[in-house]
């Protein structure tokens, strides 16, 4: 599946979230791999997006599919179009957490 479709005048894009510290705002990595022109090595090239999450529904290791809007801010030009497949979130009990640190 290619991380980059045309669809219309709108480019989209398929990439996995790296930051969503900053409100409605988040962090997007897309990896694009490709064979080098001279020594047909394969070269993994990866290329940050600052998209916009208006109900801030992505989290960090989620996959996203990302679609290009008008510039929103000085780094914003592209916003959240849906959640590709969820991260799988692990939490530790702080009391379980407490008792193995303290044995």
């Amino acid at each position: 599946m290619p991380d980059t479709i045309i669809t219309g005048n709108k480019t989209e894009k398929i990439g996995e979230v790296v930051s969503t510290k900053m409100t409605k705002t988040i962090v997007v990595q897309v990896t694009n791999r490709s064979s080098h022109p001279v020594y047909k090595r394969i070269i993994t090239k990866r290329t940050k997006f600052y998209a916009h999450d208006e109900q801030e529904t992505a989290k960090p290791g989620d996959i996203v599919r990302i679609v290009e809007c008008r510039p929103l801010s000085k780094l914003k030009r592209w916003s959240l179009k849906d959640v590709v497949r969820r991260a799988v979130q692990v939490s530790i009990d702080p009391k379980e957490a407490a008792e193995r640190l303290n044995p």
